[in-house]
C-alpha cells in the first residue's frame, strides 16, 4: 500500500476516533478535552510543515468545541494534500 494511502487509512481511523465521542453524552465531551490536544499532535506528525501545524490547530478547534466532531478534519486534509493542492510533494491520485 502507497504511503498516501497509509496516511488516508490512518486519517479516517483517527476522524472514527474523533467523532466517537458522539456516542457517550456527557462524557463525550469530557473526553474530546483530552482528544483535542492529541488529533493536533497527529495531525502535524501526518503533514509536517506550515499545512500541518495550520491543519493541526484546526482539529484542535473542531474537537474541542462541541458538535463539531462530525467534521472529518484527517480527510479532508487528505483530500486537501493529494487531490486538490498542487504543491511539490503531494502527487495527484
Amino acid at each position: 500500500m502507497d504511503g498516501k494511502y497509509k496516511k488516508l487509512v490512518l486519517g479516517l481511523v483517527l476522524d472514527g476516533v474523533g467523532m466517537a465521542s458522539l456516542l457517550l453524552p456527557g462524557l463525550g465531551d469530557f473526553l474530546d478535552v483530552l482528544w483535542a490536544p492529541v488529533a493536533a499532535w497527529c495531525m502535524t506528525r501526518l503533514y509536517p510543515g506550515k499545512k500541518g501545524r495550520v491543519a493541526g490547530i484546526i482539529a484542535f478547534v473542531e474537537e474541542i468545541f462541541p458538535g463539531l466532531d462530525l467534521i472529518p478534519t484527517f480527510t479532508l486534509m487528505w483530500v486537501y494534500t493529494y487531490l486538490l493542492s498542487r504543491t511539490k510533494g503531494a502527487q495527484p491520485a
